[in-house]
Formats: C-alpha cells, sequence, structure tokens
C-alpha cells in the first residue's frame, strides 16, 4: 500500500522540524495551519524570514545582531561605555535588555575558538568594567579566566552575574552548582 504524501507539504514539515524545539508532530501541526488556517501569516512569515536573512548581519563592534554596520546599543551614545557585558550570544543581550536593568555596551564570545583577541582589545579601550554574564559551568569559569588573563596589565575591573538561588524556587529544587555557587557569593545584609 502506498502512503499518503504531498510532496510540498513535506518540504515544509521537514524545513520546519531543523528548528530549535520543533519536533515531527509540532512541525506537522505549524505546517498544517500554514497551509489551512492563515495562508496569508504563512506568506507573511515567509517574506520576514527572507527579510531578516538577507538583512540581518554581526555588528562588527560586539558581534550582536544589526541591520547595519553598528548595532542600535553600539551606536546609542547614551549607553554607559565604561561598562562591558560579555556574553555567549545575541539571546543574552535580548534577555539582558528585557530586564531593563544594564546600560552599558556588550561583546558576544561564543567560544574560545571564536575570540578574536586584537578586537576584544579594541573594544575594551575606554572600559573600566567587564562584566562576564555567563551561564555557571567549567567551561564558562574557563572563559572567563582566559579572556582576564588576555586583558590583564589594564585597569579594569572584571565581574560576573550573580548566580545561584531563583526567586520564589524551593531549595531542594535547586541543582547543586548553583546552590553551592549561592553559599559561597552570599553577600551581608
Amino acid at each position: 500500500m502506498r502512503r499518503y504524501r504531498v510532496d510540498a507539504f513535506e518540504s515544509l514539515v521537514e524545513a520546519l522540524n531543523t528548528l530549535p524545539s520543533i519536533g515531527r508532530k509540532s512541525a506537522l501541526r505549524l505546517a498544517y495551519h500554514l497551509v489551512n488556517e492563515d495562508r496569508f501569516g504563512a506568506i507573511k512569515l515567509a517574506h520576514a524570514i527572507e527579510h531578516a536573512v538577507s538583512t540581518v548581519r554581526k555588528c562588527s563592534r560586539c558581534h550582536a545582531l544589526s541591520e547595519d554596520e553598528l548595532c542600535t546599543i553600539c551606536s546609542d551614545e547614551s549607553r554607559d561605555r565604561s561598562k562591558l557585558c560579555v556574553v555567549q550570544s545575541a539571546r543574552d543581550i535580548f534577555a539582558l535588555e528585557d530586564s531593563g536593568h544594564y546600560d552599558g555596551l556588550y561583546y558576544i564570545v561564543t567560544s574560545l575558538e571564536d575570540l578574536d583577541e586584537n578586537h576584544l582589545s579594541r573594544v575594551v579601550e575606554g572600559v573600566e568594567e567587564v562584566i562576564f554574564a555567563f551561564p555557571p559551568g567549567i567551561a564558562a569559569d574557563t572563559m572567563i579566566l582566559y579572556i582576564e588573563s588576555r586583558l590583564e596589565g589594564r585597569s579594569l575591573t572584571f565581574t560576573r552575574i550573580a548566580q545561584g538561588v531563583p526567586t520564589g524556587v524551593e531549595l531542594e529544587n535547586i541543582d547543586l552548582l548553583s546552590l553551592s555557587r549561592a553559599l559561597e557569593d552570599r553577600v551581608k545584609i
């Protein structure tokens, strides 16, 4: 018996299935919705994807997403240029910006292999504090130590975001690394 198949639909399902956190069932639901229930939305989505892929690039200074040579953060003169927050991805910048509590500049370092030390040296000119906003872990600690060693001899203060117990979570539900860090980094009240 021959299996029912619509090639164009199957291509769409396969394309959606390549996205992070989209499994086959979710891809099928999304494809069905786009093809049968929201054709206008599907065309709008296709145009938005095409436009983003053709215009979004990396900022030449911080490596964040941008439509221009410099991203809107790097080109914003009102930002505090004495602070540089080092993160692992543009997603981290979106999260920190959504918090509304940081007004400095950013720099993305995805891995030590991708680190351009000469570029980083130019970026830290005029910076007083380098803030590391990496998730806890051995790889992140290694990256922090390596970057600190490469920027040694400059009058920079190195800090990292606080890590530990999230608000509203019971201690029994916290992983041991986070709990250990929370105890190590405790503050006086």
